[in-house]
């Protein structure tokens, strides 16, 4: 009897046990109850092992080789361990072992029962655990790996070290899958961890792998892959490969840590290749200078050349019989903008898309609404709503995008490109609503000094017209003067303290700042400001691609602070503000270009018993309104704008962005502290930005000291202290 209970330890079927693990009824009777209950325990540790036993035969015919690796670890265990106890058991019964054998012929079926008691619990957890992954069809290492981790926090010892070498056969089998990956750019034709695009898949990544090591491994797996596809001059050197490949092999995945520390020195390294071999200092050079000149307005005369062919191309549109702008229209006026500009021949022009998320669309001319309310903002704070400022330039949902190839897509990602973006709808919105301004207040010059030939220093009329014609004039220009007044301010702001301020910061950390030299002739035509550039690089540190990323997320994050983009309820007054400004150029184009009504008009001059003519009364109304309106925004604009001063700043860092900070944080900030002294004055200048702007607008202690309200016949002129 003792060989047949070995024998069904071993795994062999036997006719004592007919169904799982109760003992055959007509055997019963023969055994003493304890002897019963021995062998239904034995017998159930043998069920358990041959349900093992077959899942391990069934899961290693698998095309996952995740599973493959876990059925052969698994028989491994099981031979070496279990296997082997039944063996050396059956041989102490066999050599009449004192402590297993009593009296050198009987055999307890207690002390066998005892001798594989220890396995009652692991079986029975790996029993669960492979009915668990026998009931999925398909697993991916990502899930796999969670599960088997999760299923070793247990405190029974035994269970924990089994399902921890489970574990971890199958982390080192997708250690090997990452070691192609990111060290060759490889990917696996069966369970590939990234697609060909080189985007990880869904469940690739166990959860113990921190999100910091998922973005380095996607980044440094897609630029070996890109490196190796293009057949790139200069391949990621053996030596370096091979020290990334040992690094590995040193770690696994639920060694958090540790394994988060092995994939930021492989992404530095790899980077550091990049940036040395592939992405040169020119490239990011001339990136950083295009989408200076074009997405942050610092080339001016392309700017302004740019909005006035987009208002030509709308003007066009409205007399033609297709009257629809498209995308291609867009992209034509571009080039058209460049034209006579330095922007002609410049190669990165050519990278520069509108697209129109609406589709093609018919010319809409400014709104003349008699409501002019601040729009309320749902924006929570820091947050950045990309369209806010995108209808301002053509009354639709316009967007301004740069073609990013390889390498530069290293640098940029999606969100840098969505952040320039908002940038170029606020600045192109201020930059046109300040030339509109400006025309305006050119033909409202014109039309009084052609209408003083006939009228002389008076504005035409008896007593009482030359009274109200005096006021509504005075009234329409103190507007004008004060929608000038704060455009000019804020886009001097803009440009000169924020936009100017930083660049010249990035240019300096990036090692290249410019410096201009004098011309050597003192005969040539050039003047000194347009002399030769002189880079100031070879005084700079050696920068590495880790924190060229980092200086880059901290220029964009500036840059989106200082322009007040990143405060929800400055932007939300900033476009009812471009908007009353819109409204009241377009009313002035529709009377004319003058705020006066001529004299020969029907209402300009009194008639019956009018005090004024009913044109000037009805235009002083509408002029009214409008400063009623605009003051309004200003005051709540400086109130907002005070109060921000008080709260904490914004910031705008994404994901991504925080990720690579996070990742290498002390890394960036010794290489930043190289490459730029001042890096601690720089983030003071940042929130300093508004005390800057606040100053600006309230030299005159306009906003700050509260003033009475403007009642309609009242003098305008007396809020300038002209009056």
């Amino acid at each position: 009897m003792i060989s047949e209970v070995f024998l069904i330890l071993a795994g062999h079927e036997s006719s004592l046990f007919p169904q799982d693990h109760s003992i055959l009824p007509a055997f019963l009777p023969l055994l003493h109850p304890g002897e019963q209950q021995c062998l239904e325990s034995l017998g159930q540790i043998a069920l358990r092992y041959r349900k093992i036993k077959a899942s391990c035969l069934s899961l290693s015919h698998s095309p996952s080789r995740y599973l493959c690796a876990l059925a052969a670890t698994l028989s491994r265990i099981l031979k070496d361990e279990y296997e082997n106890l039944v063996i050396t058991t059956e041989e102490k019964v066999l050599r009449r072992d004192a402590n297993l054998v009593a009296s050198g012929s009987f055999v307890p079926l207690s002390s066998v029962r005892a001798i594989f008691a220890h396995w009652d619990a692991p079986f029975a957890a790996l029993v669960s655990l492979m009915a668990e992954i026998e009931g999925v069809a398909e697993w991916k290492p990502g899930p796999l790996i969670d599960l088997l981790l999760t299923r070793a926090r247990t405190g029974i010892n035994r269970v924990a070290s089994i399902l921890s070498r489970l574990s971890s056969a199958v982390q080192h089998v997708w250690r090997t899958q990452l070691a192609a990956f990111v060290v060759h750019g490889s990917l696996s034709q069966s369970d590939p961890l990234a697609s060909n695009s080189y985007v990880l898949l869904d469940g690739a990544i166990p959860s113990c792998v921190s999100p910091q090591s998922c973005e380095s491994i996607a980044y440094v797996g897609r630029a070996i892959g890109t490196v190796k596809a293009a057949k790139w001059q200069k391949q990621l050197p053996r030596a370096l490969a091979q020290e990334h490949i040992s690094l590995l092999e040193k770690v696994i995945p639920e060694d958090r840590h540790e394994f988060d520390t092995v994939i930021a020195q492989i992404r530095i390294g790899v980077s550091e290749f990049l940036w040395e071999n592939v992405l040169t200092h020119k490239d990011v050079e001339d990136a950083v200078n295009s989408l200076a000149d074009y997405f942050l307005l610092r080339n001016g005369e392309f700017s302004l050349s740019l909005i006035r062919e987009i208002e030509r191309l709308k003007v066009s549109r409205l007399t033609a019989h297709s009257g629809m702008i498209r995308e291609q229209d867009l992209n034509l006026a571009l080039l058209r903008a460049s034209l006579g500009t330095t922007a002609q021949h410049d190669p990165s022009l050519s990278r520069i898309r509108f697209t129109l998320p609406a589709g093609p669309l018919q010319p809409l001319l400014p709104s003349l609404n008699t409501t002019a309310a601040a729009s309320s903002s749902t924006q929570l704070p820091g947050f950045i709503d990309p369209s806010i400022f995108n209808t301002c330039l053509l009354g639709t949902q316009l967007e301004l995008s740069y073609l990013v190839s390889w390498p530069l897509d290293l640098l940029l990602q999606s969100s840098d490109l969505s952040s320039y973006g908002s940038l170029f709808s606020y600045l192109s919105a201020l930059r046109k609503t300040h030339t509109r301004i400006h025309t305006c207040w050119t033909s409202l010059s014109n039309s009084q000094r052609a209408r003083r030939r006939w009228t002389g220093l008076g504005e035409g009329g008896t007593v009482e017209d030359l009274k109200a014609r005096s006021q509504l004039l005075r009234c329409g220009w103190g507007v004008v003067r004060d929608m000038g007044w704060f455009l000019d301010t804020l886009l001097g702001y803009t440009m000169t303290d924020v936009i100017d301020v930083e660049f010249g910061r990035l240019k300096k950390l990036l090692g290249t700042e410019e410096t201009r030299v004098p011309p050597q002739s003192s005969g040539s035509l050039r003047s000194p400001a347009s002399g030769t550039l002189r880079s100031s690089a070879s005084n700079t540190p050696q920068l590495d691609f880790t924190s060229l990323r980092a200086i880059h997320s901290m220029y964009l994050d500036r840059l989106l602070t200082g322009c007040l983009l990143t405060n929800a309820a400055l932007t939300s007054l900033l476009l009812p503000i471009f908007e009353i400004c819109e409204r009241f150029v377009a009313q002035v184009e529709r009377w004319g270009g003058d705020i006066l009504p001529a004299l020969l008009f029907e209402g300009s001059l009194k008639g019956g018993g009018e005090d004024v003519g009913v044109m000037v009364k009805e235009r002083h109304k509408v002029v009214f309104e409008v400063n009623e309106t605009l003051h309004g925004l200003l005051d709540s604009f400086y109130e907002q704008l005070s109060l921000s001063t008080s709260q904490q700043p914004f910031t705008t860092t994404d994901a991504s962005k925080s990720i690579l900070m996070n990742a290498t944080s002390h890394l960036t900030n010794r290489s930043i502290s190289k490459t730029g002294k001042g890096n601690d004055t720089g983030m003071g200048d940042v929130r300093r930005h508004i005390e800057r702007l606040l100053l600006r607008l309230d030299f005159n202690g306009g906003f700050s000291n509260t003033h009475k309200t403007e009642k309609l016949n009242a003098n305008i002129l007396a809020q300038g202290g002209l009056a």
